[in-house]
């Protein structure tokens, strides 16, 4: 049977975002000095050690040193994800002003797909969003109708682990840690807006807080 350690290890090695609404056990692992002291070796050997939001609480493994390998793979993963923040920002919006909320969706809000779905069917602007929301590649949607293509938006999100569904028989999704990962990207590419796509992903690597 596999111990806390090595369960946490690797969900971290998965690229898992670890938070509270994730897997609040493996949560609770890493905010243990002690534990994390006694997992840094096993990642070390593979070149990983912990790394955290600027908020400490979302963990995830980034490398320890950086050779020209990883550094292909960490610019790649880095235009990868600036690639998908149009769609997921203006998908951020749209939950936000249906819910007319002055704030943000963050880590642990609670999103309640049926209440979502009679709200944007009875506003329309907010119905031709979601439309043009599924037809990015990301969400590939192919549906003609809004139920199809909510559904595909939050399939999706679920996949990529920006969502979280803790109960399968109830359609209420929870934000995970990994919007607040995107949140830090997003005030990163904002101080960087002068430089290309390749030099923003440099400069996240040297950075190192973001990959």
């Amino acid at each position: 049977m596999m111990t806390e350690q090595g369960r946490v290890l690797a969900a971290l090695l998965q690229g898992t975002f670890i938070c509270q609404v994730t897997d609040e056990e493996a949560w609770r692992f890493l905010k243990n000095r002690e534990k994390v002291q006694q997992l840094e070796p096993h990642l070390a050997m593979l070149n990983r050690t912990l790394s955290s939001t600027a908020e400490g609480d979302v963990f995830f493994a980034s490398y320890l040193t950086i050779g020209e390998a990883e550094r292909k793979i960490l610019t790649q993963q880095f235009q990868d994800t600036a690639s998908n923040l149009v769609p997921l920002v203006e998908w951020l919006l749209l939950v936000q002003q249906a819910n007319e909320s002055d704030m943000p969706v963050t880590m642990g809000n609670a999103i309640r797909l049926n209440e979502l779905q009679t709200t944007i069917e009875d506003t329309p602007a907010y119905a031709e969003q979601l439309e043009k929301i599924s037809r990015y590649r990301m969400f590939g949607s192919t549906s003609v109708n809004l139920d199809g293509q909510l559904k595909q938006v939050f399939k999706r999100l679920t996949e990529m682990g920006y969502l979280t569904k803790p109960n399968p028989e109830k359609q209420i999704y929870l934000a995970t840690g990994k919007v607040e990962h995107l949140y830090e990207m997003l005030r990163f590419i904002d101080e960087t807006e002068a430089l290309s796509l390749s030099e923003q992903a440099d400069a996240a690597i040297t950075q190192g807080s973001l990959l």
